[in-house]
């Protein structure tokens, strides 16, 4: 007979292949003209660098570092380590042919007291991820200004 996991696994191998098979039937011509593809990323979930270049702490870095609160003890101290392979991640980007990308700012890196002071490192590392994606990246708003 069976065991439970078994029949669990036979039914992921299974969905998983329908899955890929259904996929492999979607191109960008399935989608309507102007479909934009793109992907996002949360500050917090991707950058990591906690502790770098004058970041403040947030209530997330709190609340992960608090025993029990996460079952596997992780937190976002490296996470995908965005902030220092942001250049290749914009370039799989653009191999994958994505037109956009929505990623937030860790408002802690510009004012890590929470008020007063900017710190100037946080806000050099946004502007050279920005000039990283326009380089690579049409970018466009849909409330552009008239002189764009």
């Amino acid at each position: 007979m069976f065991a439970r996991k078994d029949i669990a696994l036979a039914v992921s191998v299974l969905v998983v292949f329908q899955i890929q098979t259904c996929f492999s039937q979607i191109n960008r011509a399935s989608f309507p003209k102007g479909f934009v593809f793109g992907t996002a990323s949360s500050a917090f979930q991707h950058e990591g660098a906690v502790k770098e270049d004058g970041r403040g702490p947030t209530v997330w870095d709190k609340f992960s570092h608090s025993f029990g609160k996460i079952i596997d003890f992780s937190n976002a101290d490296v996470a995908v380590d965005q902030y220092h392979l942001y250049p290749e991640d914009i370039d799989r980007m653009k191999d994958m042919g994505l037109d956009a990308y929505r990623f937030s700012i860790a408002w802690s890196r510009i004012f890590p007291n929470g008020t007063g002071e900017i710190n100037q490192a946080g806000v050099d590392h946004y502007n050279n991820l920005i000039n990283a994606l326009l380089a690579k990246v049409t970018i466009f708003a849909f409330i552009a200004k008239l002189c764009l």
